[in-house]
């Protein structure tokens, strides 16, 4: 349908009063999703606005409602003093006009991206929304998803008229787990809609937020693109770490030394050996994939490093058992500590992580294997990956394999695991944090 002038201007008058409304207070933020992403997202807008927090998990819910993130990354006083509500209601959403969904969006069994929990977050919101609202996705996603796959279930659900009757952007989440020096405010945020008013609009909103800037990218696509690259650099850098890795195993040649070495020239790039898990790095670059091969390209270079880094848990859990060899022990018969099984050093989430498959990847060689992590919860790791982990070390490993460097491993001398060794023990230090610090054990890296 053909709009008048008049209804032209009438629309972008209203779609341009959102972010005065909303600074006013005179309406609210929803952010859909409480995790890692959400929760961060929801407190820091909480000091400017009025927000409701929504999640399917009312459990949750009850915990967020008494200062308690279940994530375990946000302290309780960061609760404080914010204009926040938690709900799983769906009718507490009715009330808001500008929503934020930030939900994960996981690869399934295939290495395939699943969409299911964002496809169900925006039917929740396509359920509730008005005219006049604006919704933002911050979830990371191939190229063209949110106007392929999201705009349609707004449509759908709310019966509304994308870009006539309400508005989209999208802007990735930067949010590193773990850190607390590159916090959200501090961090440049993307952001992207999916008209010029609705550009302006959400700048406004996350530039009262974001003391670091914004950047506006010309498209949504662009935005969406630029997160996936973020983190499929990364990666493929990685990746190539890893290889060289591999290479100078069988050459004799300490990896972290010739990093070492050629890190000496100006332009040298930075990266290390290692497992690479979790949500984003390890995930990330199947959403580029296969948006790829739907397009007509065989993306040969990154689906090469997402093998190799996938491949490195079999490979170091390959290498371990070579090592006890050399050292005269049957790896069958021996006993492995493996310390650390969350997907990064110093976070307590345990998703996509790949020292755990390290851990499986041991038991194929050893009939005894430990685990020991000081922020991981025993329940879950036991749930997600059928693993009993162990409340303290013993004290008579044949080899001590450092999966994740969390900081209280840092701490640590060579006399704190040697103490947990019997003689002629092997150190497998898998992210190069004790060389050059290790001369009682027998030594290995990658």
């Amino acid at each position: 349908m053909l709009l008048t002038q008049n209804q032209v201007k009438k629309q972008t008058t209203k779609f341009n009063d959102l972010f005065n409304r909303v600074e006013k207070r005179l309406d609210s933020i929803a952010l859909v999703g409480l995790g890692y992403v959400g929760l961060p997202i929801a407190l820091e807008f909480a000091k400017h606005f009025n927000v409701v927090g929504f999640d399917i998990n009312a459990k949750r819910i009850a915990m967020m409602q008494n200062n308690q993130d279940p994530s375990g990354e946000v302290n309780a006083s960061e609760f404080e003093n914010k204009t926040i509500s938690f709900t799983h209601q769906l009718e507490d959403l009715k009330e808001t006009r500008f929503y934020v969904v930030a939900v994960p969006t996981p690869i399934d069994a295939f290495k395939q991206p699943d969409l299911t929990i964002l496809k169900a977050a925006t039917t929740t919101v396509g359920r509730t929304m008005q005219k006049g609202d604006y919704v933002v996705f911050e979830s990371t996603v191939y190229p063209g998803c949110t106007e392929e796959v999201c705009v349609p279930i707004l449509e759908k659900e709310s019966g509304l008229r994308f870009n006539v009757d309400f508005k989209v952007g999208y802007s990735p989440e930067r949010i590193n787990p773990g850190d607390k020096k590159n916090t959200i405010d501090k961090i440049v945020k993307i952001v992207s809609g999916s008209d010029d008013v609705a550009l302006e609009e959400i700048a406004k909103v996350y530039e009262s937020i974001i003391t670091a800037g914004i950047h506006k990218a010309p498209t949504m696509k662009v935005a969406e693109a630029a997160k996936i690259v973020e983190n499929t650099q990364r990666d493929v850098n990685i990746a190539l770490m890893n290889e060289l890795s591999l290479i100078f195993e069988n050459l004799d040649i300490n990896t972290f030394d010739v990093l070492e070495a050629a890190g000496t020239k100006w332009n040298f790039l930075n990266f290390y050996p290692g497992l690479v898990g979790g949500h984003c790095i390890g995930v990330d670059p199947y959403y580029l994939i296969q948006k790829s091969i739907r397009t007509g390209h065989n993306p040969i270079l990154i689906s090469a490093g997402r093998s190799v880094n996938d491949g490195m848990p079999a490979k170091i859990a390959k290498r371990v058992a070579g090592q006890l060899e050399k050292l005269g022990k049957d790896p069958r018969n021996s006993k492995i500590l493996v310390m650390g099984i969350t997907f990064k050093e110093n976070v307590t989430d345990i998703r996509n992580s790949k020292a755990a498959v390290l851990i499986k990847g041991l038991k194929q060689y050893c009939n005894n294997v430990d685990v020991i992590d000081p922020l991981a919860s025993p329940e879950e790791v036991r749930s997600h990956y059928k693993i009993e982990m162990r409340p303290t070390p013993a004290n008579d490993y044949d080899a001590v394999v450092v999966a994740v460097s969390h900081e209280s491993y840092m701490n640590m001398d060579e006399n704190d695991f040697t103490a947990m060794c019997a003689d002629n023990a092997l150190f497998v230090d898998v992210k190069g944090i004790k060389r050059d610090k290790i001369s009682q054990m027998k030594y290995c890296s990658l």
